[in-house]
């Protein structure tokens, strides 16, 4: 790929002291210096707290190799954010509706919120395609190099793609790189029957999405702006802007709106993606403190083992009066995840064995929160077992055919409260991930907002172009995210700008669409390629040390 050279009309206005090309003021620069001190030191005052709390005490090595760790996941975020995130503002600052330094901060802290109010649902999806037997073990020497080579790689292609102005997607990257080492761990394995590489029918699902979405951004984008020219019939609306005037106040305010949503919809789902690669670093440097939900009240461990029991029993019914020990029980869930598929009697033997067990140890400790140190690896992945499987046996035909909507619903309930106690995000983890995207909005946005700005159409980017662009991209991704799914906020809003800017009757640029379409292509291979590599890589370093 190569740096964009073909102009256009307002390319050509964008050279020679164009209002992108301003600094930043010094004070801002102070502002920004003082944020990402007052984040890192938050973040390593958290860590201290949490593990001093649960009596669970890091050595200065393991401390250091969090810092690293976390600082590379946050930097996929601080790149996420100035790859991204500048889409959201592309409009406002090009229909000189937000003077560009404001716009850029007004995003970012937007960009904090929809962080802060997201749900965690799609940090979860992402986990889900990584090989089990790594999420089970994500503190050794395997996990570790599995967390460094995916998240190196897709902070690697990102910053590439963003050094030459391509709307590439962190969220294509960030996946293929979770594939890339599913797919290395399946082939590098030496243990007899293999072991977990890609979970393919949930890759499936979410590849859909991201696949699909940039579609509904370009269909529904030109549609939108259709229906706007026959219910809205206000020229103003579809000519570009007149010198560096800002738009009449009513189109402003939407303007404002649509920017406001996009940045709000893209933390809530973006920011997830940091999120779930933070709590695996965190699980396997600090399990006490983190593979838990210690948060959980006492209270909710009646109903745990009541919702527990009822789970247990239909299990039981379906296990054929077999009972198998604990280990086999562990041997025969792993087995089950690693090959999706449900082997009764077997299986249910194995679930109900582990969900008594389960029960069994939280009844003893009283509460999750009053877990032990030792106890806590073990109990995350029995819980993290049996949770997994119970939302496999929901998927699975025979497995519904087989059970009563009564057991169904028993199990679904159970499973909601294994994820409640075993899937969390705490606060300070949404807070760090959070300011690293905002602030990378505030550093790198010039390029792509370029790109979006100026070089997808022909002519320069309209008032209702803009905003038919930014309402079917904000749209998309806050569905996106109620059902959990990962999608690129880049190529739904560059896909919303060219089919506005089709149905406004402005050509696209045959080479900016040609390298979109090339980057949309060739990121989840590359970035496969790159974390395959780096893991088999890592892991012959680590076992040519004898770890």
């Amino acid at each position: 790929m190569t740096a964009w050279t073909e102009a256009s009309p307002a390319a050509a206005h964008h050279k020679g002291g164009h209002w992108l090309d301003g600094q930043m003021h010094p004070m801002g620069r102070a502002i920004f210096a003082g944020l990402v001190i007052g984040g890192l030191i938050y973040a390593g005052a958290s860590i201290i707290i949490d593990t001093q709390q649960v009596g669970e005490t890091l050595a200065l090595g393991v401390f250091l190799f969090l810092g690293v760790a976390l600082l590379i996941a946050l930097g996929f975020e601080f790149v996420n954010g100035f790859h991204d995130t500048a889409n959201a503002v592309a409009t406002v600052i090009y229909t000189h509706s937000m003077p560009a330094p404001l716009a850029v901060v007004w995003s970012g802290f937007f960009n904090f919120l929809g962080v802060m109010m997201s749900t965690g649902a799609v940090a979860y999806s992402i986990i889900t395609l990584l090989p089990v037997d790594l999420v089970l073990h994500v503190g050794s020497a395997a996990g570790y190099a599995m967390i460094f080579a995916l998240l190196l790689a897709a902070v690697g292609w990102n910053l590439a793609t963003w050094y030459v102005g391509l709307p590439n997607s962190s969220s294509h990257a960030l996946i293929g790189s979770v594939l890339g080492v599913g797919l290395a761990n399946q082939l590098l394995s030496t243990a007899p029957g293999g072991t977990s590489g890609v979970d393919w029918a949930q890759a499936q699902k979410v590849l859909s999405a991201l696949l699909f979405s940039p579609l509904v951004g370009f269909v529904g984008a030109f549609l939108l702006l259709l229906a706007l020219k026959r219910l809205a019939p206000n020229p103003t609306l579809y000519r570009e802007p007149e010198g560096q005037s800002p738009p009449p106040r009513g189109i402003r305010a939407l303007l404002i709106f649509t920017c406001t949503a996009v940045s709000f919809a893209h933390g809530g789902n973006d920011g997830q993606k940091g999120m779930g690669l933070i709590m695996l670093i965190l699980i396997g440097c600090a399990p006490t403190a983190y593979a838990l939900n210690r948060t959980v009240p006492e209270s909710a461990t009646p109903a745990f083992i009541q919702t527990s029991a009822v789970a247990e029993a239909a299990f039981a019914r379906q296990a054929g009066g077999q009972r198998p020990a604990i280990d086999a029980a562990r041997a025969a869930l792993t087995e089950t995840l690693r090959t999706r598929h449900i082997a009764p009697p077997k299986t249910y033997a194995a679930l109900a064995t582990l969900s008594h067990d389960v029960a069994e140890k939280i009844a003893t400790y009283g509460a999750i929160a009053k877990v032990p140190a030792a106890a806590t690896p073990n109990l995350r992945n029995d819980m993290y077992l049996v949770l997994d499987v119970a939302k496999l046996l929901g998927k699975d035909e025979g497995a519904r055919a087989a059970m009563s909507a009564a057991d169904l619903d028993a199990v679904g309930k159970y499973a909601g409260l294994l994820e409640r106690g075993t899937r969390y995000i705490p606060d300070w983890v949404k807070v760090a991930v959070a300011l690293a995207l905002g602030l990378g909005t505030m550093v790198g946005w010039r390029r792509i907002v370029v790109t979006v700005g100026e070089r997808i159409g022909k002519t320069h980017l309209t008032y209702g172009m803009g905003a038919s662009a930014e309402l079917v991209a904000a749209s998309t991704i806050l569905l996106a995210e109620r059902f959990g799914m990962p999608v690129s906020t880049t190529h739904i809003l560059s896909s919303g700008v060219a089919g506005a800017s089709v149905a406004n009757g402005a050509g696209l640029q045959r080479r900016t669409v040609r390298n979109m379409l090339l980057a949309w292509v060739m990121t989840l291979p590359a970035a496969m390629a790159l974390s395959a590599g780096l893991y088999w890589l890592m892991l012959t370093a680590v076992r040519a040390a004898g770890y």
